[in-house]
């Protein structure tokens, strides 16, 4: 096998999928090496280009599907929710919570949302998916004073910010980010059906209540590579305090 023809494959196969939907189904390597005369390791070397091109997307278990990579932008002035951003940029955005429990904090999470060690607050784990591909994982740790009921309320709604809203009657603002990229153990590889160990944006969040400043929530990220790219956009020094899409 040479680069040349594994290349030449991945090009012919980016003119093909160019045309069709995020999510359609790339033929298997068995298939592909048999139409275009190769062994199944230059099929495979092949998809893998158009992996790291970034324009198709490996999901455990599952096959190969065509990406859309979309951008994923944390502002002050965006409302701090998945379903949110996710619709801004004309995806469809879903989640689904995998556990939820109340549970006493530690003092790092705690510190992050100014309660005393051992105070109870809920604890959420969501997986999350963009165009019906499975995108994000996250474990959320949200104010039992803000939403009593939860539970409740994420039963009927998907999305965090609106219940927080709809039953709390607060409009969260990201107050403080922090976003890396990282290899993720086995248990986030798992979630995100990882097939191998690749890294993923990693990004933390507190949001605070606009009115009071109090914290609401805390939430940790972990983030397909081949679904988001993270865009950080740092606010204007001489803009107000008061952020700008926080009603919107």
């Amino acid at each position: 096998m040479t680069q040349q023809r594994y290349r030449q494959i991945a090009d012919a196969l980016e003119r093909e999928i160019a045309g069709l939907a995020p999510g359609a189904r790339i033929e298997s390597e068995f298939a592909l090496g048999a139409r275009f005369g190769v062994g199944r390791s230059a099929a495979r070397a092949a998809v893998q280009e158009l992996e790291r091109r970034q324009l198709v997307r490996r999901i455990q278990g599952a096959g190969t599907f065509v990406g859309r990579r979309i951008d994923y932008v944390l502002s002050r002035e965006r409302r701090p929710s998945w379903h949110h951003t996710i619709e801004a940029a004309g995806a469809r955005a879903r989640s689904v919570v995998l556990a939820h429990s109340t549970e006493p904090v530690d003092a790092a999470v705690g510190e992050l949302l100014e309660l005393p060690v051992g105070a109870h607050a809920h604890r959420m784990e969501r997986l999350s998916h963009i165009d019906d591909l499975v995108a994000s994982y996250g474990i959320e740790w949200v104010s039992s004073d803000a939403v009593p009921d939860l539970a409740r309320g994420m039963r009927v709604e998907e999305s965090l910010d609106e219940v927080l809203r709809q039953m709390g009657s607060v409009r969260a603002v990201r107050a403080w980010c922090r976003t890396a990229s990282d290899i993720p153990g086995r248990v986030v590889q798992d979630h995100l059906q990882l097939v191998t160990a690749v890294p993923v944006w990693v990004v933390e969040s507190v949001n605070r209540d606009v009115a009071s400043g109090r914290p609401l929530t805390y939430s940790k990220a972990w983030m397909r590579g081949d679904a988001v790219r993270v865009v950080m956009e740092i606010d204007d020094p001489h803009s107000s305090d008061q952020p700008k899409g926080v009603d919107q």
